[in-house]
């Protein structure tokens, strides 16, 4: 079976381009280009670059020798938190910036949800020299501080989406009406594995340096370039989709996405698309999708603002439904918890949408020679207030 996208811009049945006319120039010009412009030498070395120098990549692969022994298996943890901007969203928006300015555009617009993508694109707009517009749900500015003020310094404006649950899907919508109204001169960033092609699969290939780094790191330091398994958090998936991309073929590698269950599957509060959601159409790609019976969006709820997506990246669909990943949910408390005990174990904290990832080891049993590595995909700065409230520290 194939994992990666087909030429109709498809993972089996997901995927597509279900977009306004409006939009069609924008997305048909970007289809036809992107793979001639990201193949070519002054791209690649560019971008290389860029990534080495400006991101500070390769990011380490650390065994984490406590967390380790207190489950029994060998945990390595792939440190994205370690990034440039504290996460992996800097990958894909150095490779669209760059995109952007071979594709002539002066202006540009992005979503962003915990604030990680939105810093990762005011941070390129600034290396670029580029106009920078975040559009943010209402909510999610209030309980991501930080990472306001970061991108009004770094020279973005900031606008706030009212309407619906005043989160990521709300800031999506704004962004795409953004970009129907100014078509010529504006390019869009999107943040994750979603959204019409190419969108899933440009931003898949530019945050697959992620498991390609993996491969030839492990087998330095375990004699193998495949783990066992890899683990990331999901909420629209671009870093799983990273951290994948190099072993989606290799099906002796295990794939496990972590959900934002919230507070609990069925609970009414959750963002764990794959239990909860059909097949339907969200932001211009045809996915799983939490609804109403009769198609509505429902509102998703995560403690995260990085998950509570309604729905997952064209990929992450067919891989729940061809059973080449194994979705497990995990709930507030249980990333709350597992977030603090990576604190105290190995003297990391991380981002709270990157706990979820942790949690599984409680209920999850692998054995003692397994390689398991985590994409520990953000640090939690950005999260302090929360971990303040939660844990009342």
């Amino acid at each position: 079976m194939n994992y990666n996208v087909d030429k109709k811009g498809y993972y089996g049945q997901f995927g597509g381009a279900f977009i306004p006319e409006m939009l069609y120039p924008n997305i048909e010009d970007l289809r036809q280009k992107y793979l001639s412009i990201i193949a070519a030498p002054d791209f690649k070395s560019e971008f290389e670059k860029l990534l080495k120098d400006y991101v500070g990549r390769p990011t380490p692969l650390y065994f984490a020798k406590r967390f380790s022994e207190k489950y029994n298996t060998k945990i390595y943890f792939k440190r994205e938190d370690l990034c440039h901007t504290g996460a992996h969203k800097v990958n894909n928006t150095i490779g669209q910036i760059l995109v952007a300015k071979r594709l002539g555009k002066s202006r540009i617009i992005a979503e962003t949800g915990a604030g990680q993508h939105g810093v990762a694109t005011a941070t390129v707009c600034a290396l670029a020299g580029l106009k920078c517009i975040v559009y943010m749900g209402e909510v999610d500015i209030a309980r991501q501080a930080p990472n306001v003020a970061r991108m009004k310094m770094l020279g973005a404006e900031v606008r706030a989406a009212t309407s619906g649950s005043k989160t990521l899907k709300d800031a999506t919508n704004e962004a795409i009406r953004d970009w129907i109204n100014h078509p010529e001169d504006t390019h869009y960033i999107i943040g994750s594995a979603v959204g019409p092609h190419p969108y899933p699969d440009m931003v898949s290939r530019f945050q697959s340096v992620v498991s390609e780094e993996i491969k030839w790191q492990l087998k330095a330091m375990e004699g193998k370039e495949n783990p066992n398994y890899v683990v990331a958090c999901v909420g629209g998936g671009s870093n799983a989709a990273g951290a994948y991309y190099h072993f989606l073929d290799d099906t002796d590698v295990g794939l496990i996405a972590v959900e934002a269950a919230g507070k609990g599957v069925d609970s009414g509060e959750s963002a764990a698309t794959s239990i909860l959601g059909k097949e339907g159409i969200i932001h211009g790609s045809k996915t799983l999708l939490m609804q109403t019976s009769d198609g509505q969006i429902t509102e998703p709820y995560s403690i995260s603002a990085g998950l509570d997506y309604p729905g997952v990246g064209p990929m992450h669909a067919h891989l729940y439904t061809s059973k080449r990943a194994e979705f497990i949910p995990v709930t507030d408390d249980e990333a709350m918890t597992a977030g603090l005990e990576l604190s105290q174990l190995e003297g990391i904290i991380p981002a709270i949408e990157t706990a979820h990832a942790f949690a599984i080891f409680e209920t999850k049993v692998f054995k003692p020679d397994d390689v398991v590595v985590i994409c520990l995909s953000g640090r939690g700065d950005k999260d302090l207030n929360t971990y303040i409230d939660y844990f009342k520290l």
